[in-house]
Order: C-alpha cells, then structure tokens, then sequence
C-alpha cells in the first residue's frame, strides 16, 4: 500500500523572517535595530541584510532624523496603521536630504495634527547637517500662530479652515496663542505671508514645547512654504538654520526658489 510519502514543499526562511520583521514593525510603527533583535531573537547581521533588502525593495524605510525603521507606504494596502502623512514624510524624505545637502541647513515637514490645534513634525533633516543645532523628534508639537510652517500653513490653507482652526485655538486660552485674538492684526499677517509666499518664525516663538521665547529659545530662525495639492495644503516644509549665523534675507534670496521648487516637486511625487 503506497502511502502519502510526498515531501512537503520548503519555507523560504529568508522570506519567513522578513515577513517576521515586517510585522514587528507594524505592531511598534517604528522601531530600532537593538528593538528588533530584542523581539525577533534573529542575530543582528541577519536583521541587518534583511532590513537592507526591505529597504532596497522599497518595503521598508528609514527616517532621516531618528533612524527608524518603518514600513514603507508601499504596502498601504497591507499594512494597517499607515496614512497619507506617512506617506508625505516618506516621498519628502530625499528632497529634504537633497535640500540639506544644497544648502547645508537642514529642512523641516511639518503637518497640521487631526486637531487642528498644533503642527506635527513628520520629517527631518537636522541630523544631517554639518551645524549644530537643536534636535526635535519626530511627533514634535509645534505652535501654530508663532512658528513659520503653523503660519504658512494659515496663511495658505482654504479661507473657512483657517477660520475653524482659529477659533479652535482661541477657545484653547494657551499664552502662547495670545497674538490671535488681535483679529486685524494676525490678518494682515497673513496677508503679507501670502504676498511675499513663504512664512518666517513670529518674533516671540523660540521653539520647544514651551514655545515662547522668554521661556525657552533654541537661537533658531527659519522660513517656510506650504506643500499644495490643488486647493489643500498636505503639510509644510521649512528651511532651519542658526539665527545668529545668517539673516532671514540671505535665506530667502539664496534658497527660496529651492524650497518652493522642492515643495512642488513632493506634491508632484504624491500626486503619482
């Protein structure tokens, strides 16, 4: 009597332990090399060609400020936990990086938080530049009125979204927010950002969690323009740079132009 003797078909365990490694960066969202092989128990060289091969094949992505291994938006349709801000941050990823490497001074994407009450810092360059300067983390919260990606993106976002997000943050009784409550003032602001189209840091903003600069200032300026997709603004980038070492004007004359040219260039990318 013939039995079922038959082989069954063998694993590919290198594809096993990617997957494995896939799904371990879906449970955390982002996570180290040290928190991988922490859960894994895989040896680290083999974590480190398997993340290389992800990261070649474009299923896995690295972020430019923290290092951290994700999932790339590649796999939106298999991978929950992923949105369209992933999405931005990972197409903006090599213009910011390209930026940087024109201007030296790193850049910054910020997005408006589901709130609507602060900007989110989504991506960054700032470990990529020669300088020093202060390191926010991705998740950063940034001031709306005072900083110049929360005012660029007032300035350019659609009339009646610009009037909820005010009126959010006039009810929220934060110090901080205290210039919005002059109407006419914080208007002609805005007009004059939309006129000259790009936004700088309100004199006040020092930058932090504690975003006043007679609490706390981080000795940086910068300059920035809003990401545009027909009449929506999916975030903002900006150039950063050491307040002492250059004025506002050398920048805008300078590197403008890069800066819009880049913000188009990943509304472009993400429109594909």
């Amino acid at each position: 009597m013939l039995g079922n003797n038959k082989s069954q078909p063998k694993t590919i365990r290198a594809l096993e332990r990617g997957l494995d490694i896939m799904q371990i960066l879906q449970q955390k969202g982002s996570a180290t090399l040290n928190e991988i092989y922490q859960i894994s128990g895989l040896p680290r060289p083999t974590i480190l060609r398997i993340l290389r091969t992800l990261k070649g094949a474009g299923w896995v992505r690295r972020g430019l400020d923290d290092g951290l291994y994700r999932n790339s938006f590649k796999i939106e349709g298999m991978v929950d936990g992923l949105d369209d801000t992933d999405r931005l941050a990972e197409i903006s990823a090599p213009y910011l990086d390209g930026l940087c490497q024109k201007a030296s001074w790193p850049s910054d994407l910020a997005i408006l938080n589901s709130g609507g009450l602060y900007m989110e810092l989504k991506e960054t360059s700032r470990s990529l530049t020669p300088f020093f300067l202060n390191r926010d983390s991705i998740g950063h919260k940034i001031n709306l009125p005072l900083s110049a990606v929360g005012r660029a993106y007032l300035a350019f976002c659609a009339t009646n979204e610009c009037t909820t997000i005010l009126s959010r943050l006039r009810k929220s009784r934060n110090i901080a927010n205290k210039l919005i409550h002059d109407e006419k003032k914080f208007s002609a602001d805005l007009e004059e950002i939309r006129r000259v189209g790009y936004a700088t840091r309100e004199p006040s903003f020092g930058g932090g969690q504690k975003p006043l600069r007679s609490e706390f200032d981080d000795g940086l300026e910068a300059v920035a323009v809003p990401i545009r997709l027909n009449e929506k603004i999916l975030g903002c980038i900006s150039l950063v740079w050491v307040r002492n070492a250059i004025s506002i004007q050398s920048i805008v004359s300078e590197y403008l132009l890069d800066l819009q040219n880049t913000a188009m260039d990943i509304s472009n990318q993400f429109k594909k």
